[in-house]
């Protein structure tokens, strides 16, 4: 036989000689790293043999698919741990993920953060084992019998959903054995460092009329030192998780009694969401935005126009039913077909184009229960949402216009950065997922993928991703915990002018239908928030924090000297608070520390009388003794830079 290396040497081996044995041909030291192959592009197990000329590929720990196969092992030592001490337990999946790999369990009885150290030792002592790890290619009834026989009534599901025909493998490790497709490492043995980090809920298939399992996550790596740094960013992320910061800085909170989904914005979150709305609303007016507001709800009938009826049903709150009442009722998901009826009123002429109209937005979708978190996935958000209505010519000037705005608003926050960009197209096999008009997605496409190559960005692309309605630029970035959101997103729309019947009459006299341009500038305010506070650990930058000086009163005699400093601090626009109360100064102090206040003033007696303050910033401590005129020449001066995102 012969084998085609991933440098395109070749060499010749036995027809049903295993890959890891060529692998100690190659190199002794390529088969001590070597965790799975890849066979003519398929990744297989090491003890996979060769029965036909074919390319061939070692993988190790480098390669993102031996990763994931190492990871996805640790799932399986995992799995066989937790059997081996909860012999009632059911397995159901466990995969590998980015950040390391999980595996979920149903439970006859909880189990607490507590228990991880005693499933830690159970599967050191399967990896000190060394269990040889063996695939078994069986029939359908030979792994529904096996799995009956295990009572495993999530795997047998899963077997009873793959389609007919499907290759169907176990692999067993000691006395575990889990219906798995693979590739697996040869051996428990291979695996060096692992730690357990977390439990939570998950609905079986994420669906949350299914039972509620309990998930546990892990991370796996080769080298001590690895995991002891991903370790590091991991309590660091705990530090930064908006989720939980944004809840001891009284940014925002949640009720059961109001529902899942619904944050409250106290007054620091409902102040910095207000900053930023100003920021945005300011700016996009300085660009030719014409801002209006449109109403929360409407008709079916609207919906129905626009393809939201037909295409994002499952994701509106309806109020009403279609079958019974007289006039249905939905919550609006997006702005854009209200802002169309707009556009409307009146006859536009092609000098009247573009019309950039703007809106503050508050929309509802009805997100799965086991998708919510925190700030950054809710049933009720705000987005910074506008559509141009433009002329076909004017489509890339204008998409390159939106462009440079977004770029700005994301420099002025500080996270231009932490981003990166997809461009989203169409599945033109997904025929109920997208507006049936395939000339139009490969033109509008072609169109954007122009645009794009001109500004000379790099992104990847995704099929599958656009709108119903067209293509689309994703902004996307990923929180402290490594999952990825889209933050802000400009799309093309080739479709709503002729379903809204939009025109505009051209140069010549003739009635052309417009172009339509999708696009938020910060996004949903929400997510940014929660990004913010990421990204700066809950330490805003001056600009936009919700207090930007506390005043604390060293001693009772100086509660009056404060308020007054206060009151002309809040006079020229600087956001200060006073700290008054009969508490020690340095309690204070380290109140407002932990507020993460930019600047802290501390007036005794001796400053009162000089009409002095001393100065305490968050990042450099101590400043010393100055007067009010120079402090607030500093602060104005730092907190008019927020166009470079300090």
């Amino acid at each position: 036989m012969l084998v085609t290396l991933k440098d395109g040497s070749s060499m010749e081996v036995e027809k049903g000689e295993k890959i890891i044995d060529i692998a100690k041909r190659i190199s002794e030291g390529l088969a001590r790293n070597a965790l799975i192959a890849k066979m003519d592009g398929k990744p297989v197990d090491l003890t996979a043999t060769v029965e036909a000329d074919c390319t061939l590929e070692i993988l190790t720990f480098k390669d993102e698919e031996g990763k994931n196969a190492y990871r996805h092992t640790c799932s399986h030592i995992l799995a066989q741990a937790v059997k081996n001490l909860y012999p009632d337990v059911k397995l159901a999946i466990g995969p590998a993920i980015k950040t390391g790999f999980y595996y979920d369990f149903d439970f006859s009885t909880p189990i607490t953060m507590d228990d991880l150290p005693r499933i830690e030792k159970e599967m050191e002592a399967i990896i000190k084992a060394d269990f040889p790890i063996i695939r078994t290619q069986v029939t359908r009834k030979q792994a529904v019998t096996r799995m009956r026989g295990f009572d495993e009534i999530y795997k047998l599901q899963l077997i009873e959903d793959l389609p007919r025909g499907s290759e169907i493998s176990l692999y067993s490790q000691g006395n575990f054995v889990d219906l798995c497709s693979g590739p697996h490492l040869m051996s428990t043995g291979k695996v060096k460092c692992f730690k357990l980090t977390q439990i939570t809920g998950a609905y079986w298939r994420g669906n949350e009329q299914n039972k509620m399992l309990t998930r546990i996550y892990g991370t796996a790596f080769e080298k001590k030192s690895e995991l002891t740094d991903y370790l590091t960013a991991l309590e660091e992320a705990k530090k930064r998780d908006h989720n939980k910061l944004g809840r001891e800085l009284g940014i925002f909170m949640t009720d059961e009694l109001i529902g899942q989904g619904l944050p409250l914005l106290m007054p620091n979150g409902a102040k910095l969401f207000q900053i930023l709305q100003r920021f945005v609303e300011d700016e996009e007016e300085k660009r030719g935005y014409m801002l209006t507001k449109t109403p929360y709800m409407a008709k079916s009938d609207l919906y129905k126009i626009s393809g939201h009826w037909d295409h994002y049903k499952e994701g509106m709150f309806v109020l009403g039913d279609e079958n019974m009442d007289d006039e249905v009722i939905a919550l609006r998901p997006m702005t854009c077909p209200f802002q169309y009826l707009i556009y409307k009123n009146g006859i536009k002429s092609y000098r009247d184009l573009p019309c950039r109209y703007n809106e503050t937005s508050t929309l509802f979708r009805n997100e799965a229960s086991g998708e919510m978190h925190g700030l950054t996935r809710v049933r009720q958000f705000t987005l910074s949402e506008a559509h141009i209505i433009c002329t076909p010519e004017q489509v890339e000037q204008e998409f390159k216009g939106v462009f440079d705005l977004i770029l700005y608003m994301e420099k002025c926050l500080g996270i231009s950065d932490d981003i990166y960009f997809r461009f989203s197209k169409w599945d033109p096999k997904k025929k109920t997922k997208y507006i049936n008009n395939p000339k139009a997605w490969n033109d509008t496409q072609a169109l954007m993928k122009k645009i794009l190559d001109d500004l000379g960005i790099n992104y990847v692309e995704a099929e599958g991703e656009a709108a119903f309605y067209g293509p689309k630029l994703d902004l996307q970035a990923r929180n402290v915990w490594g999952k990825e959101d889209t933050i802000i997103t400009i799309q093309i729309d080739f479709a709503a002018a002729e379903r809204f019947d939009m025109t505009y009459v051209a140069e010549d006299g003739t009635k052309k239908r417009p172009m339509i341009i999708h696009r938020s500038s910060i996004g949903s305010y929400e997510r940014t928030i929660a990004m913010l506070i990421e990204k700066y650990a809950g330490a805003f930058p001056v600009w936009m924090a919700p207090t930007q000086v506390k005043i604390l009163a060293l001693t009772d005699r100086t509660a009056e000297a404060c308020k007054k400093v206060a009151e002309e601090l809040k006079a020229v626009g600087i956001r200060a608070v006073t700290d008054t109360r009969n508490e020690k100064i340095g309690f204070k102090i380290r109140e407002a520390q932990l507020e993460k206040i930019p600047y802290m003033l501390i007036i005794g007696d001796r400053e009162a009388e000089e009409n002095k303050v001393s100065v305490r910033a968050r990042k450099l401590g101590d400043l010393g003794t100055m007067s009010l005129d120079d402090f607030l020449k500093r602060i104005k001066e730092e907190a008019a830079t927020f166009y470079l995102g300090n």
